[in-house]
């Protein structure tokens, strides 16, 4: 007897481990169609069975409380129910095969249906393709080794429920190919915004590069994790306790509040910069504007206010109506009927600025309205103060970016189950150090080959889009030169690079236009992996020659000239040995561009489209770009 309840106590306190399968093999699962599949997980029982629908696949041993089924390979088609038997039974549901990608990357990939609602509502209200579903990966990260699965997540269709919450580029991309390939389409969304290269690269891929996996590993040890953390939210929680309180603006008489008296305010043409600080501002200032209402709307209003650099929170007649904790995310607030009034209301911004520039981007919307076009413009003058300056907010180690920590904790679970592709958006958190991008690039991508056991895998490369301010003269470009290292990586097999130099926005790091960039990599997608014969490229340049005092540069196929709007003067520069670039006039006659200037014929290099937010103007009649390029020119 007392043996028996030494056993049942052994029972109690050292439990079976429960049957588990891997987080991606869950309800409406879109699994590889033609390849077998590898179904895994944990348990404790002996022996594990693998069932689709009522047909028995196999029936296999387990090892060390692992287990691992193959399926074999399948049509596409569903839905099926796989169903695992151990001790224990486990049951799947709505499964279906097709066409499965992986989409990684920084936040351009990770940008979601919602942040794109207000330029595409249609697309957004129409949605209802229940056969392209999307597993989105949690943002999470690990330095001491590989996860082999991941701790939660599940597949959601692009249904009106869900669709706000699928990445924006990932959906638009799928539902092309759905509906031309009428197959089910799987994505599997591992990315993360900010995110370098490095943080995606497995530690062999990064043997050339050892300051990197030290800058990893120093995280390997969770103390290290600990440590920086608290140190650095502290100093964070010193920097706003000490900005909130010595804000004047919530002393006495709030500076929202309708009753204060403004008339001793600074005027401020908005959208704009706070003046006088060319050198950077940190703290606080506030900024209000009295907007006259005939009559109070029937409905709730929208208070868009573009964007703003850094921090704002947002007061309508003293009602708080929505904050944003960071710079990039669009502005976009909601304000109730009850907070407005007749006549005179009073709209009030509290900013808070980390150090830099601060103030309303320009070429962005600000209005009070359902729309634009039914709203009050709050462009013009408005009046501002400030309220508190101090010194730069402290800095932040962002340890979810370090190297490997998310190839170990976002893409190595998902490693083995077969895919048809990767769509790869990442960059511009790169362009700083574009040196060495290329290798790096190739060296991942050779690696996620070899993980998945693809070696054709195919991978589709965006090229960074075109950003900021656009120069009078040519100039130096990280930027351009990472597009060039993106163009180089793609030169390896089985690899396309989708150009998006045309689809950008200068003043947002975060363009809406991800419709055509999800159309761009479709068609890489329907030429390479579906062998349709569809253009997904722009014109190339063949060759490049001295004729008659001029440059002739000989493409592929014939340009558009239809799609050329005015000239262009400012799309190819020149330099000679000095390396001092000069615009070059070009005309477009067919698949040739001839290039004059007086000093054509000590060019060495001729550049297309290079700088951060380039004229580009070249096209094919499919309306694809031209890439930005650099060559070298031989006389």
């Amino acid at each position: 007897m007392t043996r028996f309840y030494l056993y049942l106590l052994l029972l109690l306190c050292f439990p079976s481990q429960a049957l588990t399968v891997h987080q991606l093999i869950s309800d409406g699962v879109v699994l590889q169609r033609n390849q077998p599949i590898p179904v895994k997980g944990t348990t404790n029982s002996q022996y594990v069975s693998l069932w689709l629908n009522d047909k028995k696949i196999e029936t296999i041993s387990t090892s060390d409380n692992q287990w691992i089924v193959t399926l074999p390979p399948q049509p596409a088609g569903g839905p099926f129910t796989l169903t695992i038997k151990a001790d224990e039974e486990r049951v799947i549901n709505d499964v279906y095969f097709g066409d499965v990608y992986l989409a990684s990357g920084q936040s351009n990939m990770e940008l979601t249906m919602a942040r794109i609602e207000e330029a595409y509502p249609d697309d957004v209200n129409d949605a209802n393709l229940p056969l392209v579903r999307e597993f989105t990966v949690p943002d999470t990260y690990r330095f001491d080794a590989e996860n082999s699965d991941y701790a939660e997540g599940q597949w959601l269709q692009a249904t009106p429920e869900n669709i706000r919450q699928l990445s924006a580029v990932a959906y638009y991309f799928a539902r092309h190919l759905h509906l031309s390939e009428n197959v089910p389409i799987g994505i599997i969304n591992a990315a993360l915004g900010g995110s370098p290269i490095e943080a995606w690269m497995a530690k062999s891929s990064l043997k050339p590069y050892p300051q990197d996996i030290a800058a990893g590993e120093y995280y390997a040890n969770p103390d290290n994790i600990k440590t920086t953390k608290e140190s650095e939210r502290k100093a964070q929680d010193d920097w706003y306790k000490n900005v909130n309180a010595n804000d004047k603006g919530l002393q006495g008489t709030s500076w929202f509040s309708p009753e204060l008296n403004d008339g001793n305010w600074e005027n401020i043409d908005m959208p704009g910069n706070l003046p006088g600080f060319n050198s950077g501002f940190a703290g606080v200032w506030w900024l209000r504007k009295h907007v006259h209402l005939n009559d109070i709307p029937d409905e709730p209003v929208i208070l868009r206010l573009g964007r703003i650099v850094d921090a704002d929170e947002a007061y309508v007649n003293g009602v708080k109506v929505g904050n944003t904790t960071y710079q990039y995310p669009p502005r976009r607030y909601t304000v109730p009927k009850s907070a407005l009034k007749k006549g005179d209301n009073i709209i009030a911004i509290r900013v808070i600025s980390n150090g830099g520039n601060s103030g309303f981007i320009t070429d962005k919307p600000y209005f009070l309205g359902t729309d634009e076009e039914h709203s009050v413009s709050l462009e013009g003058t408005w009046q501002y103060k400030v309220s508190h300056q101090t010194s730069n907010t402290p800095s932040t180690t962002f340890i979810r970016w370090k190297p490997m920590g998310l190839f170990n904790a976002m893409i190595a679970p998902a490693a083995g189950f077969p895919l048809s592709g990767v769509l790869w958006y990442q960059g511009e958190s790169s362009a700083s150090r574009p040196a060495d991008y290329s290798d790096k690039l190739t060296a991942m991508m050779e690696l996620w080959r070899s993980r998945w056991q693809q070696p054709s895998l195919p991978f589709f490369i965006v090229q960074l889009t075109n950003f900021m301010q656009r120069q009078s003269e040519p100039v130096e470009s990280s930027w351009a030169e990472l597009r060039e290292q993106q163009a180089k990586a793609s030169n390896t097999p089985n690899t396309a690079l989708i150009v998006t130099i045309d689809i950008g926005e200068w003043n947002d790091i975060h363009p809406v236009n991800k419709r055509e960039v999800g159309r761009r990599l479709a068609l890489a997608a329907k030429n390479m992996v579906y062998q349709r014969d569809v253009s997904y490229q722009g014109p190339k340049v063949l060759s490049v020659e001295h004729k008659d005092n001029r440059i002739v540069l000989t493409f592929d196929s014939e340009l558009d000239k239809a799609r050329i709007e005015g000239d262009l003067d400012h799309n190819f520069a020149a330099a000679g040995m000095d390396d001092a670039f000069f615009w070059v006039k070009a005309t477009v006659n067919g698949n040739q561009v001839y290039l004059q200037h007086p000093s054509i014929n000590k060019t060495v290099k001729l550049r297309y489209a290079w700088g951060d937010n380039p004229a580009a103007s070249l096209y094919n009649r499919e309306g694809l770009p031209v890439a930005p390029f650099e060559l070298i020119v031989s006389h």
